[in-house]
């Protein structure tokens, strides 16, 4: 029910707006990856400014989700840490719990006690 109504009231008109700028933007402008010759044919691409919003938007989000990832490495390393610690723990319980096990019978014999 939330999922549906996040997708209505926030994606819906993102999108719409992504449309509607598509739309307004299809003019080409020009690309060019030399700026000391803004002329050159051979590093300048002409296209659809939209293109080059949602190329530039694309890299962003790219960029912003491996710093995020990179950053968050050290709480990533601290849970594998602890879920071996919890591993061994529940290892050592169970190892401790057979062991009682087995040791009960002798202790609880009849006529001896």
């Amino acid at each position: 029910m939330i999922n549906r109504l996040v997708i209505v009231l926030i994606f819906v008109p993102v999108a719409i707006v992504l449309i509607a700028l598509a739309v307004a933007n299809r003019g080409a402008v020009a690309f060019t990856l030399d700026p000391f010759n803004p002329g050159n044919p051979a590093l300048t691409l002409a296209l659809p400014l939209f293109v080059l919003l949602f190329a530039a938007f694309g890299a962003g989000m790219i960029v912003g989700s491996i710093a995020t990832w990179l950053k968050q490495g050290r709480y990533r390393k601290l849970a594998r840490q602890r879920s071996l610690e919890a591993q061994a723990a529940r290892e050592r319980a169970a190892r401790e719990q057979r062991m009682a096990k087995t040791a009960m019978p002798a202790l609880a014999r009849p006529g001896l006690g």
